[in-house]
């Protein structure tokens, strides 16, 4: 999973290249869809946030507006530092991307990035 800020605008960028890297990212107990993204720079919850995500095989990135809802701080010893995203109520074609993929996986016991 790679990301980084395009500047001070807010805009994220992550790539989920396959299943597993999705299944780590992805937050189901978060209303509406939810994805964590690895990183150490500061955001606070509430920030809306924009991100380009590169998803498995779609040739172009695909948008999604958002909403921080969780924090793991850099030096978190139990996660990885990061951020939870709650998407936006119009994204919800990307979240039946996202569970599409994942239809197999949702059962699973693996722990996630946050659980």
């Amino acid at each position: 999973m790679d990301m980084g800020f395009a500047g001070k605008g807010g805009i994220l960028q992550l790539s989920l290249t396959d299943r597993t890297a999705l299944y780590n990212a992805y937050m189901p107990y978060v209303e509406g869809g939810g994805l964590f993204i690895e990183t150490s720079k500061k955001v606070n919850i509430g920030n809306e946030v924009f991100v380009l995500m590169s998803f498995m095989e779609q040739p172009e990135p695909v948008p999604i507006a958002a909403k921080v809802v969780w924090v793991t701080p850099k030096g978190s010893t139990s996660f990885r530092p990061g951020i939870g995203i709650q998407l936006a109520e119009d994204n919800r074609e990307v979240m039946n991307m996202i569970e599409t993929q994942l239809a197999e996986m949702l059962n699973s016991q693996n722990p996630t990035f946050t659980l």
